[in-house]
């Protein structure tokens, strides 16, 4: 049961049209994808709800619904609103921004923590505050695809880095395409065989777009439930 959840659609920064890529990820064997996107406003969510809802009846495909922050101040609001969505990504790269997503259990998938950084953008405290609140470090592949030459090598290099650390701590790693385009969606298999050359064993790999997805969400379901009061908090009979 392969999952990638973290996609962009034309509704956001992506090119493609969420029939699109939608399509594309179920001819590439994916059981379910997620349509991270940017939030505008309420009536913005209604109408991604309702085209998901449209795309996944004729598609055929599970299809969630997140949105990734861009800086502290968006995170900490769509903390609030937790229960209008699927699940919630903090766009990694700003080092603060790293720390506090990693810091706070309502965030689901911290993405690519490396991105635009001479370092990894991630240490030891902050993986350990992953460990704590269940956040999965990205291995965000898009990343590693549209870069070249000494770029890539550093980029590369610091992925591998967050991987070590990671394992270390028994951090949740997680695989997405990233893709902007239903071009830049890959088959699971390749992105799987490409992580086991970052340091992934391929047990480990397999589990990063398999379990770790699948248990991010049976947690936003559980979110969603009328039970659910916080964190590690429910209403039990």
């Amino acid at each position: 049961m392969n999952y990638d959840l973290h996609i962009h659609s034309a509704f956001s920064e992506g090119e493609s049209s969420l029939e699109k890529l939608a399509s594309t990820a179920k001819a590439l064997g994916y059981k379910g994808i997620c349509f991270a996107e940017y939030y505008e406003g309420k009536n913005q969510i209604k109408k991604l709800q309702a085209e998901i809802k449209k795309v996944k009846q004729k598609i055929g495909i599970e299809i969630f619904l997140g949105f990734e922050a861009r800086s502290v101040k968006e995170l900490k609001f769509l903390e609030k609103i937790r229960r209008n969505f699927d699940i919630l990504l903090a766009r990694g790269g700003d080092l603060e921004l790293n720390r506090i997503a990693c810091e706070t259990p309502e965030v689901d998938i911290l993405t690519h923590p490396e991105y635009e950084r001479l370092d990894s953008g991630l240490d030891h405290v902050s993986v350990k505050l992953a460990v704590k609140n269940r956040v999965a470090i990205e291995v965000n592949f898009r990343e590693i695809l549209i870069s070249s030459k000494a770029t890539r090598s550093k980029i590369l290099a610091n992925i591998q880095n967050n991987i070590k650390l990671a394992k270390k701590f028994k951090a949740p790693i997680i695989l997405c395409s990233g893709a902007l385009s239903h071009f830049e969606l890959k088959d699971p298999n390749v992105i799987v065989s490409f992580a086991t050359q970052l340091g992934l064993e391929l047990k480990e790999s397999k589990d990063a777009i398999t379990k770790i997805p699948e248990s991010i969400i049976k947690q936003a379901k559980e979110r969603k439930s009328e039970k659910w009061i916080s964190p590690g908090v429910k209403i039990v009979k």
